[in-house]
């Protein structure tokens, strides 16, 4: 029997994307029981874009332009808010 799956849609200004990943996962990945898998997802998103526009500023080849460092700032002050920690508190990774 093939594991059971869920189904969520990010929805943009103009278009949407769904994406469907195994139910078991979000369920081991939830660390409240009663939050939804699009808290789940979101979550994850989060963590994500924030990895990803840090590595950008501080692990890429030569210095970030003041565009992108100033989407790191913002990202990382919207991640803050979202966990009510730092990114560098809950990854353990501090510049």
């Amino acid at each position: 029997m093939a594991p059971d799956t869920v189904t969520l849609t990010v929805e943009g200004e103009e278009e949407s994307e769904e994406l469907t990943v195994p139910a078991d996962l979000l369920d081991m990945l939830r660390e409240q029981p009663d939050e939804s898998d699009a808290q789940v997802v979101g979550d994850i998103a989060m963590f994500g874009l924030a990895q990803r526009i840090h590595g950008a500023v501080h692990h890429s080849q030569g210095d970030a332009d003041e565009e992108i460092a100033e989407l790191e700032t913002l990202t990382l002050d919207l991640f803050e808010k979202r966990f009510g920690a730092s990114f560098a508190e809950l990854t353990g990774h501090d510049h």
